[in-house]
Order: structure tokens, then C-alpha cells, then sequence
């Protein structure tokens, strides 16, 4: 890393009002965040005067001086992930969001959380959780953000390859009917896999009798991507079988920055999951 400022945030020219609205909020949250040539100057500044203050109190040894510039060192670092997060937001910011609505302490969690990730698909997953709480304020829990950050890129592929497989039945749910079938397993969708994103809070996953929503209207439409499905309750039954699995309420808020395509030939291995639920006009 150098010095250099040229991808720093002041320097990406004019911006959207929203944009410059949340430049101001996390730099007032957490300080000075999109000054980061600044910054290592005057950390290293500092630094220097520490050591020059010490020698003439005690004698510094190598290991102190390693120590010092290993602290400026991973300062720069996580100040450097922390602009890049941000950057990488703002064109996921609405144009009429009010960033200046969101919470001083929400947004010092965010940082603290994610100021040491630095893959850069990560860092878009953090930054699509920093617009999304900057358009609707409250989108995303403390907790969903602290579970985040102890996903891995490896957890957070396989949870997108989840979202792969959602409808949208009132709410953003990943049908999952028979974890065995080959549709689910050639993208890695299995047992296992799901046992695990059940073991870290994301999904509840009930392989025997699986779940059911009820309440349902005589006649309703459901979606997939952009392909909708008319579904009706015949003989006064009002629930339907999603599958064996349902998200928590950290992977309902997650799953709202997911971005991944379709599934070829889901939409038609689920209408027929379905199909003694589609009117006789339709399933032909």
C-alpha cells in the first residue's frame, strides 16, 4: 500500500447528495475515515514522536520499534478496507435515502466488524449491508452484522447459492423440497452443506417433516425472479409446503443484498412441486 490518495473517496468527484450524506455520517461516527494519506502521516508522526520521547526516558529496543510500526501498518490497512466498503456502496444508495438517519452506534459495530476484511467480494457483500441500512434505516440488526462477520467467503458463497433457489411468497424464501435431488446437489445444496449454514444462524433446516405457511388466501400469485405462478387452496386448505427449510432473521436481512441469477428449469421442477395447487386453467 502506498501513500498515494487517488482512490480515496474525496477524490471520485461530484456525488449524489445520499453519497456525500454518508461520507459525512461515517466520517462523524468513527472519525475522519476518507482522509487516509492524512491519517498515516499522522500516525507515523506520532509514532516518531513516541519513540524519540521514550529513548530519552528509556532505552527502546527493536522489538518495541517492530511493534509500533506493525500498529501503523495495520492501521492503514483497516483504514484503507473501511473506504473501500464504503466506496463500493454508494451506488447501491437510493436516490432519496437519508444516510443522516442512520445510528452513530450502528455504524461504529459496522466498522469495528468490518475494518479487517479485505476480499474484495466480501467487502461488496459488507458494502450492499451499509447501503441497504443507509436507504432503510433498521434493515439490518447488530446481530446480523455480527454474524457476518463471522461468515467466511466460503459461507457467504454458499449461502448465495441458497438465494439462488428463492421465491417470493410474502417473504424472500428458499425452496428446498428434497435436499437429495439433483437440482439442489449439482450446485453443492445437500445435507451437509445445509446442516451447516443451520449451525451458523442463517437457515433453521428440518429435514423430516419440513415447514408450512398457512393463512393463505383461495387464490394468490408467487414469484420467481420474473416469472410468477398462480397457486390455488382447493377444498378450504390454506397452507402450503415451502420446503425444509426457512431462513432466520439474520438470513432474511442478509438475503435482501444477495445478488445471484436464477436456477435454469427451478421454476418448472417447483410448479410441479406444486402442482396440485394450479388451477386447472393454468396447468395446461
Amino acid at each position: 500500500m502506498s501513500d498515494d490518495n487517488s482512490t480515496s473517496l474525496v477524490n471520485l468527484g461530484e456525488l449524489s447528495k445520499p453519497a456525500n450524506t454518508l461520507i459525512e455520517k461515517v466520517s462523524f461516527a468513527i472519525g475522519g475515515v476518507f482522509e487516509p494519506w492524512q491519517i498515516k502521516r499522522v500516525a507515523k508522526a506520532e509514532a516518531e514522536a513516541s519513540l524519540i520521547k521514550a529513548e530519552s526516558e528509556i532505552k527502546i529496543t527493536d522489538l518495541h520499534r517492530r511493534a509500533m510500526h506493525r500498529f501503523v501498518e495495520e492501521e492503514a490497512n483497516r483504514q484503507e478496507n473501511m473506504e473501500e466498503i464504503t466506496k463500493k456502496s454508494i451506488p447501491y444508495l437510493d436516490e432519496t435515502s437519508n444516510p443522516a438517519n442512520m445510528e452513530d452506534d450502528w455504524l461504529t459495530n459496522f466498522f469495528d466488524k468490518s475494518r479487517i476484511v479485505s476480499d474484495e467480494e466480501m467487502q461488496t457483500i459488507w458494502a450492499n449491508v451499509l447501503a441497504g441500512e443507509a436507504n432503510t434505516p433498521g434493515s439490518f440488526s447488530r446481530r446480523t452484522v455480527n454474524l457476518l462477520s463471522d461468515l467466511d467467503k466460503r459461507d457467504a458463497e454458499l449461502f448465495q447459492t441458497l438465494c439462488k433457489f428463492g421465491w417470493n411468497i410474502g417473504n424472500f424464501t428458499p425452496l428446498i423440497f428434497d435436499y437429495q435431488a439433483p437440482i439442489y446437489n449439482d450446485l453443492g445444496i445437500n445435507f451437509g452443506t445445509l446442516s451447516h449454514l443451520d449451525s451458523l444462524g442463517l437457515i433453521q433446516f428440518n429435514s423430516l417433516s419440513g415447514f408450512n405457511t398457512q393463512g393463505l388466501p383461495e387464490k394468490f400469485m408467487l414469484a420467481y425472479y420474473d416469472r410468477s405462478l398462480v397457486l390455488e387452496m382447493k377444498n378450504g386448505e390454506n397452507q402450503l409446503s415451502i420446503g425444509q427449510v426457512m431462513l432466520s432473521q439474520a438470513g432474511r436481512e442478509l438475503a435482501q443484498v444477495v445478488r445471484v441469477p436464477r436456477v435454469d428449469g427451478f421454476y418448472d421442477y417447483v410448479k410441479d412441486q406444486w402442482k396440485v395447487h394450479i388451477p386447472s386453467e393454468e396447468n395446461t
